[in-house]
């Protein structure tokens, strides 16, 4: 597993095969408090806004109360709420249910961590002190496309489709069986910033390695398809 230095380094060797408009953010799910890293300080309305200030740069760690304002966060962190939450937890899941956005029978369905974090880790992944479970990438799809395809190839692909809400399950599920798309969710693109055109790539943190190393082959390989295809083009067009 890589270590300080050696996440930079795949951060900018995976930054520099695709086009990529955020750094990627390393999650680690701890069982300890990490040395060396702050503790996050202040409110914030869900999980995944985690997200967005690890990457604009902020490392930090986050205990589970941190997560006690999004109900849907706090259920795929295995989190458990205080009785006082878990009234809200009802009347927001009652709030989607009777807008038809889930139903009822498809929450067990929705992946889970396999046991509460003592602590979550955030960093940018170039500047990780701590060993990352997963870690996501937003990009847009043609990003996310190379990224999914040099998962294939690396092995590490769990074969799932994409995935849709809520935009968090994506790690657990990832967790459960290696790389997945997520088209995100709209409280995730509120709170995190995601724009209309991107999505979210994820990877367990001990296969970045072996997606890093895919992507040079892959990379190439698309390129010489673009110029194969695009010649192909010209010379129907021409003809």
């Amino acid at each position: 597993m890589p270590s300080g230095p050696a996440w930079k380094k795949l951060e900018e060797r995976i930054s520099a095969a695709v086009k990529l408009s955020k750094r990627a953010i390393a999650v680690g799910f701890l069982d300890a408090v990490p040395t060396g890293l702050e503790e996050f300080k202040g409110t914030e309305p869900s999980g995944c806004s985690f997200w967005r200030l690890a990457a604009s740069g902020k490392s930090f760690y986050t205990l589970p109360e941190n997560h006690f304002n999004c109900a849907v966060g706090a259920y795929t962190h295995n989190i458990p709420l205080s009785a006082a939450r878990e009234t809200e937890t009802e009347q927001t899941l009652k709030m989607m249910f009777d807008l038809g956005y889930v139903r009822p029978e498809e929450v067990p369905q929705i992946p889970r961590l396999a046991k509460t974090p003592t602590t979550i880790a955030y960093a940018p992944l170039g500047d990780a002190e701590f060993t990352p479970d997963t870690v996501l990438f937003a990009c847009k799809p043609a990003a996310a496309m190379l990224l999914h395809e040099a998962a294939g190839r690396a092995g590490i692909a769990s074969g799932a489709p994409a995935l849709g809400r809520p935009t968090c399950m994506a790690l657990p599920a990832s967790l459960q069986a290696g790389s997945i798309l997520s088209l995100g969710c709209i409280g995730n693109r509120v709170y995190t910033g995601l724009s209309d055109d991107e999505m979210y790539f994820v990877v367990r943190g001990k296969d970045v390695a072996a997606l890093a190393a895919a992507l040079d082959t892959i990379t190439g390989a698309n390129s010489a398809l673009k110029q194969y295809a695009e010649g192909r083009r010209a010379e129907l067009a021409s003809a």
